[in-house]
């Protein structure tokens, strides 16, 4: 599992429903936003590892982290995170997970953190999603496991 971790002052997704965008997920104020990638062979160690870092890395202001600071989280699912480009100009992707393997995952992944008493929304795995932030330095990590 990969994660692009953004200290943020403020993030939603949004995605289009039925009656236009709606907004599935949002940080209000200070928090992180995980965008997380799955690859073939990722599980329950994968994930556990990423929830245990996204809670307790001191990266937020005063060197917090999320469960210090009562933050939250914002987990939104990236398969993108696993495309290579290095060769033509149409990157490959079949270093990501398909669907039915990532969903969960990711799902778990957000379980996993709010198990820590951390607030995490999400966006909606499979959709077109419009992600907007604040990037709070900017503070940007990449965190695999």
């Amino acid at each position: 599992m990969r994660a692009v971790l953004q200290r943020v002052d403020g993030a939603s997704v949004e995605v289009d429903g039925p009656a236009g965008r709606e907004m599935t997920g949002d940080v209000a104020g200070e928090g992180l936003l995980a965008l997380v990638g799955v690859t073939h062979g990722d599980g329950p160690e994968q994930v556990a590892v990423l929830a245990r870092k996204i809670c307790e890395l001191r990266i937020l202001a005063g060197e917090r982290s999320v469960l210090d600071a009562g933050a939250q989280v914002l987990v939104v699912s990236q398969f993108t995170l696993y495309g290579d480009a290095r060769k033509g100009r149409r990157p490959s992707w079949s270093k990501a997970a398909p669907g039915e393997i990532a969903e969960p995952l990711v799902d778990d992944l957000a379980a996993e953190i709010r198990a820590r008493g951390v607030e995490v929304s999400t966006g909606r795995f499979g959709a077109h999603m419009r992600v907007s932030l604040t990037n709070d330095g900017p503070f940007t990590i990449l965190l695999e496991a």
